[in-house]
């Protein structure tokens, strides 16, 4: 097997448009195989990648493949605590299980060696995800969101309604953390 040349690439303001269309592609793709979607509401909502995209410390990165786009992650880093989080990752799904995501995975740690604590999450039926943070880079599940014991930081908290059951991961999420050094 050949190695990948897998990098990462700071994307412009002027590029996070196009990263949003296609993180939301490769979400919506996921969501389709198990049986979610067809609603009009992208997966993630955009104003959830939005604020991603605004949060304090924010890194938007493309994920390259031998130079050519064929993801994205939206980082939050924090300087003071040390404690990043990992707000959303993609990898294209045309380009699913070549080892991609865990090179970028191993980029992103790579770019921010500061990191003490990593923080992530996936909705409870993304198992290609759960396998993906758990078994390949080294993530423990810390907590498990649910209708019993909801999710303080959701952006949709206090407002959500039966709707929101029906979009991904309303029926349970799970957040993950990668102590990388004590």
């Amino acid at each position: 097997m050949t190695a990948l040349d897998v990098t990462l690439v700071r994307a412009d303001d002027a590029d996070r448009p196009a990263f949003r269309k296609e993180l939301q592609r490769a979400f919506t793709e996921a969501a389709a195989a198990y049986g979610i979607g067809g609603q009009e509401v992208p997966i993630p909502p955009d104003e959830d990648v939005r604020a991603s995209f605004r949060a304090p410390g924010a890194a938007v990165y493309y994920v390259l493949l031998e130079g050519a786009v064929v993801g994205g992650a939206a980082l939050q880093i924090d300087a003071r605590t040390h404690r990043n989080s990992l707000n959303f990752f993609y990898v294209a799904p045309e380009h699913h299980g070549r080892g991609i995501g865990l090179k970028a995975w191993r980029a992103i740690e790579a770019a921010h060696p500061q990191t003490e604590v990593w923080e992530t999450g996936t909705p409870y039926f993304e198992q290609r995800n759960i396998h993906f943070y758990v078994n390949k880079c080294g993530f423990h599940i810390v907590e498990f969101f649910n209708e019993r014991h909801p999710d303080p930081h959701d952006l949709h908290g206090a407002e959500a309604d039966e709707d929101h059951a029906e979009e991904p991961g309303g029926e349970g999420f799970f957040r993950f953390e990668k102590v990388m050094r004590p």
